[in-house]
């Protein structure tokens, strides 16, 4: 594919474009890909040699809109602009051989459409651009614009792009004024560290780098592809846009949606109300037989021997003449047997009034009109139906349903068909999908006993019994059974006979589906009423032979034929092979769709083309039928041709307003339809309003037909409601009284009576959407996609139209099948001109084309596409598209208005007390440190009642309980690695001091970097820096197996934090000094590495005492989740009240053991493993979370072995064990795992809870003893790293008992928080307990004033273990006081606050707490930094990602970015790269429809391309930057439009 952005296939897509200049074996044209092209075999040429003139779809061909479609083309032909093609992985391209594929057999969007072989292949001659042209410019990229001149010489962009720049050129783009760019957002809230100058040599070629460093494979920077293709798409979302609709309305969730107001200048019905429209008296002919059976046993026994029937093979050879005498004594012989064969006599398994199924294959018209007339003779109630070919047929179970529904227990079938249904091993006939149980039943003669003697079937006059049951697939797919009674048979059949002017013995030849419809009208009901010879050609034999009709006709001069524009269409492309054509013996030709207004293309194309054989105009005579209002119009015979039919040129913008407009000037946009007709002898027609109370229209106004008569459909079987609404319909005039005693059917046809009565047809009901307010037809947008291109890269009449709910407004999708030779450059411009097209002819936008694998599609039982399946599929994401091109810029205008920033709290307010304008001031604070009875010896022991520093604690535990083990490290085997004990840390704590004095020549307050793995030696360092006076920061140890990305980032730190010397163990020691580190980062540019393997053996003249507690202990350093780094720095002052918050919040002592299983380089983490356990004594059990990859059950079993009450992981480590452990929690059960003492399990986290996760973890180990309440989640920050941390015991839940709510989580709508607004409650957000000394305040991050409770604001918190600034390579003081001395504006002005840059809010809950108050509740939101500002309004990824994940089960994880205002969406697929299209309109409708934001981009990667840092946080900035420098190498890359 050209224009592809992956760089696994780079070379070979090379290659492959450099091989299109390359000189070419002679007959090879250029422009195809080599592997795609089919051998030219003699049967491969042959196969397209037969096709002649007509290369598109005759059916929806006229000239007319073919020149209108062009003409719209052209418009644009000059403008050109480059859009972003999308971007799809070699593997996803390359296909099989032509040979592989077969050429789908069938082309229509309505029933049985099937294409002839090779009269698919297009003649470049059609259409005014011919195709050569196109692909030579598209190989030269002179279309280009200069834009995609710099990215096409890598990416192979060879310019289609450019052409569907056209598309977006004219297409209006609706999207409100431009939000301000929040990719510059940042430098406000976040400290970034400034990279020291790296020399040029030795800059880290990092995998996630910034898109500026990006190069090229000689090292000259270039700019990013994909950047390129986004500003392509952000130039194109430029272009001039539909005027803004100013009115809105609040939509139930109190968010302004637009509505569509009406067009002031929009075209009304202006006419006179309609007139109902009578047909002529329904004459009764003295001989008109009483019933159809009565006309049967009539010409069985009068004249035998004339034929009924004649039946053909697949070759056109003659199979079978069925004579009235065979039908009227098989039919009888039905009738009998399964009237008194089936059951035993006291029981018969069918009465009379029974439903039955009738199962014939298409070929077979014989049998089945012996099964129908046996039926009608039984007085059964036949039910013809398809025949199911397998299990999985489209819409066979709904098949199924009808028949379960009508109580079907017998179905007759023939034997060949017995013969071909699914069977199970045991040759039973298998029990179908959603069928009920049926008994087959063949009717073959001689399966059959005979009837006695004096036996006769009881033949009386028509009455109202039900006839028959014929089946109708509705627009979702559901089927319905319209019931026929015997009087509306009859009747029908009369007015036929009547409007025909059918005569005794004339001959027909019938190409139709003889099952139902006109197809069993003519060739099946009204012959036999007439004594009229049927010569019935089965579809098969079309297929093969597109000409046997008319040969059939010629052959037995035939007087009518009965046909769809379909087979009209075939004769045309095969015609120039026959010469002997003689059409005039014809008075009739029945077009039986004639009401698609595309058919009168067929019509006019066919007269042309076969008046010079016979046919005469006359003869053409369209009908319009439908299953409720049988036979509704059909258009005389006339033997003088002195009426000429009816044509109309209708504006297709008055059509989609509902009105009728003649058009003359504007060519581009109309529709020419043609009459069908007048109303059948003995109706009455009137025209009602499509929607609501059925008023008459008015005379320029369409509206649905509805008919009273007596021969139309009775019921909908079985559901009286809607049966009612269709055909129990009472027509009111304007004043509403009604115009008939009699009730009419509406029969789902839209149209209008026009001058003369006659009656046009402009589409159906069910092929209806609404978009906007404005009505489309689904087969007018097929024939303008048809009318694009000679078909070339689609099949012809394999194409869905239907339309999508979204965001309140139907949504335009169009899916067509490819041909396995179409180029992907070749669709991509075929599709862009086709939205061109629809946009400049209907206008109104397309949401979604999609273009699929050739035979993919669902197909009906006669080859046409399963709508209502397809559609299914679409929704689901299982269609697989090969191609996917989405418009929601294009078409969604319905958003709501950005929003306006609302005046906050400001100093004005009233404040009383702790109250904000009516509201409390949203503060909180944890219990007091100060007041708290603290049974710390170590302070009494001491003798000080002053400030202890860490290393004293170390030291006095060291003295007083030299031999307590207070850490023990663990192994992937879950045995104890190593442990240390007070003692033990002590002196190891002085070795490493005197080897940093000795061997470091260090001084008081240097800055040490230590790099080891999680274990024992690093927190003996960490001692060891206390003792000798220098500051530890501790550093994460390169991978070894991905150096190159990790080591740049630890020498980052070293450098960025000022170390003087680097300690680390012997093994990383060696690692720095490998071939590959040094690749990475030079070996001379580290400070001196120390390693602390081999210690010296003695001790340090004296241990250091810092002077003054606020000198620096240790500087923390982590990467945020937006990718900066920052260092903070930790007082002595604050790691002793942090250490000691700690203790109390979570009751640690001595005798106490706590599980850690997180990583000990940042934040609580840190704390928690090196810190802790020396301040309040207890063991700590350490679990390298590296090690659960090994073995993930570790933690958990570490956990139930040693009987641990409490115990802390990360996000990470819980994923593992809930994606790992799921399936094997009885085998952990049995291997005696027990988690019943655990008090409290708690998330360590910098970002907002995952309720998904630690719910689904809570669910799963429950059987294993983890009670509900034990699992939650710390929050912490760079500020304060650790905020809230939730107690094992949240006091008595007031009044509720435990039954009451889970006190963890809250529900908040997510309007609200986009807003900034008060927050009313429905997202999940965890509550936090604040830990004891820590004060929290929300504030307005922008006006620095209190919030009230409730308000979403900045977390401003206030407390002893407040990191003391930034560790900042240039001192940036600004950043720092803001960030660590921030004050209130008003209210409390005085408190020094540091702000957390996260948003959240407070909340009093129902809780109480130790001292029976009641518990305010932090909810923290999610991260300012992260936070994306959209259309005005604040969004967290995290929400729009939640959603996206919940869509399709293949999305593993996601996240989201914004880039240039453009909202890219990357997921990760796990399943087969076929999906990946499918996940795009998924994607973009959910955020469409849960967050109204148009997605700009959706990228589709592999599994664990999303980076995520060592707490399990997704790294999106680094995302984003990997992303425009074109580094994730993405399945596929889609750019909505």
């Amino acid at each position: 594919m050209f224009g592809d952005i992956t760089q696994k296939g780079y070379e070979k897509k090379r290659a492959k474009l450099i091989g299109a200049y390359l000189p070419q074996p002679p007959g090879v044209e250029p422009s195809v890909p080599l592997e795609r092209r089919a051998p030219v075999t003699p049967s491969s040429s042959s196969r397209y040699r037969r096709c002649s003139s007509g290369s598109r779809d005759e059916r929806y061909r006229s000239d007319v809109h073919t020149e209108a479609v062009q003409a719209a083309l052209a418009k644009h032909k000059e403008r050109k602009m480059a859009v972003p093609m999308p971007s799809k992985r070699r593997s996803l391209v390359v296909q099989t051989s032509m040979d592989a594929y077969t050429p789908p057999d069938t082309s229509s969007g309505s029933d049985g459409e099937g294409s002839v072989r090779g009269e698919d292949t297009p003649t470049s001659s059609q259409g005014s651009l011919s195709m050569e042209r196109w692909i030579s410019r598209a190989i030269h990229g002179s279309t280009t614009s200069s834009t995609t001149s710099s990215s096409s010489t890598q990416s192979g962009g060879s310019g289609a792009a450019g052409r569907l720049a056209d598309v977006l050129a004219q297409t209006h783009v609706e999207n409100h004024s431009a939000p301000p760019d929040v990719t510059t957002y940042a430098s406000e809230h976040s400290a970034q560290v400034e990279q020291p100058p790296v020399s040029a040599g030795s800059r880290p070629a990092t995998k996630y780098g910034n898109a500026e460093l990006m190069e090229t494979g000689d090292g000259v920077p270039v700019s990013s592809r994909v950047s390129a293709k986004i500003q392509q798409l952000v130039n194109t979302l430029k272009r001039p846009k539909r005027p803004p609709l100013r009115e809105f309305f609040v939509d139930d969730f109190e968010e302004l949606l637009e509505v569509q107001q009406p067009d002031p200048n929009q075209p009304r019905p202006e006419g006179a109300q309609m007139i109902p429209v009578r047909g002529e008296q329904l004459g009764v002919v003295t001989n008109w037989p009483p019933s159809l059976e009565a006309a049967l046993q009539r010409w069985g026994t009068i004249s035998p021997k004339a034929p009924c029937l004649t039946t053909m093979d697949t070759n056109g050879k003659l199979l079978y003449i069925l004579t009235y005498g065979k039908l009227w004594t098989r039919s009888m012989k039905v009738a009998y047997n399964i009237l008194h064969k089936l059951g035993t006599k006291q029981e018969p398994i069918l009465r009379p009034g029974d439903r039955v199924a009738l199962v014939y294959p298409n070929n077979d018209p014989a049998a089945f009109m012996v099964a129908f007339y046996g039926c009608l003779l039984a007085e059964v109630v036949p039910v013809p139906i398809e025949v199911p070919l397998t299990k999985k047929d489209a819409g066979s179970q709904q098949i199924g349903f009808l028949l379960g529904s009508c109580g079907v227990t017998v179905a007759l079938t023939s034997d060949a068909c017995h013969k071909g249904l699914p069977k199970s091993a045991t040759g039973e006939i298998l029990q179908l999908k959603g069928w009920p149980k049926l008994l087959w039943f063949v009717t073959e003669s001689k399966h059959l006993s005979k009837p006695p003697r004096d036996w006769f079937p009881h033949i009386k006059d028509a009455n109202n019994d039900t006839a028959y049951i014929e089946y109708k697939t509705c627009m979702d797919g559901s089927v319905l059974g319209v019931t026929v009674t015997r009087i509306a048979l009859l009747t029908h059949c009369q007015a036929l006979t009547q409007s025909c002017a059918y005569s005794e013995a004339e001959t027909v030849v019938n190409v139709l589906d003889f099952k139902k419809d006109v197809g069993l009208w003519h060739a099946v009901l009204t012959s036999v009423m007439n004594m009229m010879h049927v010569i019935s050609i089965p579809y098969s034999l079309m297929k093969v032979n597109p000409l046997s009709w008319i040969q059939k006709v010629c052959q037995h001069k035939a007087k009518v034929a009965c046909v769809k524009s379909r087979d009209m269409h075939w004769a045309l492309v095969a015609h120039r092979d026959q010469r002997d054509i003689n059409l005039g013996s014809l008075r009739m030709l029945v077009v039986a769709d004639g009401s698609n207004p595309w058919s009168i293309s067929s019509c006019d194309a066919f007269l042309n083309v076969f008046q010079s054989k016979g046919l005469r105009p006359e003869v053409i005579c369209p009908c319009a039928s439908s299953h409720e209002g049988l036979t509704v119009a059909i258009r005389r015979p006339v033997d003088d041709g002195s009426q000429p039919p009816g044509r109309g040129v209708l504006s297709m913008q008055g059509l989609s307003h509902g009105v009728i407009r003649v058009d003359s000037e504007e060519k581009l946009s109309v529709l020419t339809v043609q009459d069908v007709g007048t109303v059948m002898p003995g109706a009455v027609l009137c025209v009602v309003k499509s929607e609501g109370v059925p008023h008459l229209c008015r005379t320029d106004e369409v509206g649905e037909l509805c008919v009273c008569s007596v021969a139309t459909g009775m019921s909908y079987y079985g559901l009286s409601g809607m049966t009612k609404n269709t055909f129990e319909v009472f027509p009111t005039s304007t004043l509403g009284a009604p115009i008939s005693e009699y009730p009419f059917a509406r029969t789902g046809l839209l149209g209008f009576v026009g001058p003369g009565g006659l009656v046009f047809i402009i589409g159906k009901m069910d092929g209806l959407m609404v978009v906007s307010g404005r009505r489309h037809n689904a087969d007018d947008i097929v024939a303008t996609a048809l009318a694009v291109e000679p078909m070339k890269f689609v099949y012809r009449g394999r194409i869905a139209v239907f339309s999508v709910s979204v965001l309140h407004d139907e949504r335009i999708v169009v899916v067509a099948e490819q041909r396995p030779d179409a180029t992907e450059e070749d669709s991509f411009q075929w599709m862009s001109r086709v939205l061109q097209a629809i946009d400049g002819i209907h206008q109104v936008g397309v949401y979604c084309l999609a273009l699929v694998p050739s035979n993919t599609l669902p197909k009906t039982p006669l080859g046409g596409i399963h709508l209502s399946e397809t559609k299914q599929l679409f929704l689901e994401g299982s269609l697989h598209p090969c191609n996917v091109l989405m418009c929601p810029h294009t078409c969604v205008s319905n958003l709501p208005k950005p929003r306006q920033k609302q005046p906050e709290i400001g100093p004005a307010s009233v404040m009383v007390g702790n109250l904000v304008s009516g509201k409390r001031i949203a503060q909180a604070s944890g219990r007091d440190l100060g007041q708290m009875e603290d049974n710390d010896q170590a302070r009494k022991v001491a003798g000080k009642g002053d400030f202890l520093f860490l290393s004293e604690v170390l030291q006095w535990r060291a003295q007083t309980t030299p031999d307590h083990v207070l850490f023990t490290l663990l192994n992937s085997r879950g045995t104890i690695a190593s442990s240390l004990t007070c003692l033990q840390l002590h002196k190891r704590a002085e070795k490493i001091a005197a080897l940093l004095a000795e061997r470091g020549h260090l001084q008081d307050g240097d800055h040490v970097a230590l790099v080891y793995p999680p274990g024992i030696d690093l927190i003996s360092a960490f001692y060891g820096c206390l003792y000798g006076g220098c500051v530890p920061i501790t550093v994460r140890p390169p991978h070894p197996q991905n150096i190159a990305t990790t080591l740049p980032t630890v020498k980052m730190i070293v450098e960025v934090s000022h170390s003087a010397c680097v300690m680390t163990s012997q093994a990383i020691c060696k690692l720095l000094r490998s071939k590959e580190a040094t690749a990475a980062v030079d070996i001379r540019t580290w400070p001196p590495v120390l390693d602390t393997d081999d210690l010296p053996k003695k001790k340090p003249l004296q241990l250091h005492k810092p002077s003054n507690p606020d000198l620096l202990a240790y500087l923390d350093f982590s990467v945020s989740t937006t990718g900066m780094l920052a260092g903070v720095k930790m007082s002595h002052a604050a790691t002793s009240a942090f250490c000691r918050s700690i203790k109390l919040q979570c009751e640690l002592y001595p005798s106490r053991e706590v599980a850690i299983c997180l990583d000990p380089y940042c934040g609580l983490g840190f704390v928690l493993w090196c810190l802790c356990s020396v301040y309040s004594g207890h063991q700590s059990i350490l679990i390298p979370p590296s090690e659960l990859e090994v073995n993930p059950a570790l933690w958990l079993l570490a956990v139930s072995q040693y009987r641990v009450r409490d115990t802390f992981c990360s996000y990470s480590v819980m994923e593992l064990c809930t994606k790992g452990l799921g399936t094997q929690t009885d085998s952990l059960k049995s291997r005696g795992l027990d988690l019943s003492r655990v008090r409290t399990c708690v998330v360590v986290a910098e970002e907002r809870p995952r309720i998904a996760l630690t719910q689904s973890f809570s669910k799963l180990f429950k059987d294993l003893g983890l009670h509900p309440r034990a699992v939650s989640t710390s929050f912490g920050c760079r500020v304060n790293l650790a905020i809230c941390l939730q107690p094992h015991r949240l006091g008595k839940v007031a009044e509720q008992g435990t039954s009451g709510p889970d006190p963890t989580t809250v529900y908040v709508d997510m309007r609200a928080l986009r807003h900034d607004s008060d927050v009313p409650e429905t997202a999940e957000f965890g509550i936090f307990q604040i830990l004891p000394g820590v004060r929290i305040i929300i504030a307005n991050p922008e006006t620095k004033g209190p919030l009230g409770d409730s308000h979403l604001g900045e977390i401003w918190v206030h407390s002893g273990h407040n990191a003391s600034g930034y560790f900042t390579v240039y001192g940036d003081e600004a950043l720092q006081s803001d960030h660590f001395s921030s004050r209130l504006s008003f209210g409390d002005t005085q408190t020094v606050w540091a702000r957390t840059g996260y948003l959240g809010f407070l909340r009093r809950t129902e809780l109480t707490d130790a001292s029976g108050e009641r518990h305010d509740a932090l909810y923290v939101v999610g991260a300012l930094d992260e936070a994306m500002e959209l259309r005005g309004m604040r969004y967290h990824p995290i929400d729009i990602e939640t959603s996206v994940i919940r869509t399709h089960k293949s999305i593993t994880e996601c996240a989201v970015f914004t880039w240039t205002n453009l909202l890219v969406v990357v997921v990760e697929l796990d399943g087969s790269e076929q999906e990946a299209l499918d996940l795009v309109p998924l994607v973009t409708n959910v955020v469409l429809e849960e967050h109204y934001l148009i997605v700009g981009v959706v990228v589709v990667v592999d599994v664990g391309v999303i980076p995520i840092n060592s707490r399990g946080e997704k790294q999106r900035m680094h995302l984003r930057d990997g992303f425009l420098a074109d580094q994730l190498d993405p399945i596929y890359v889609a750019y909505n439009m």
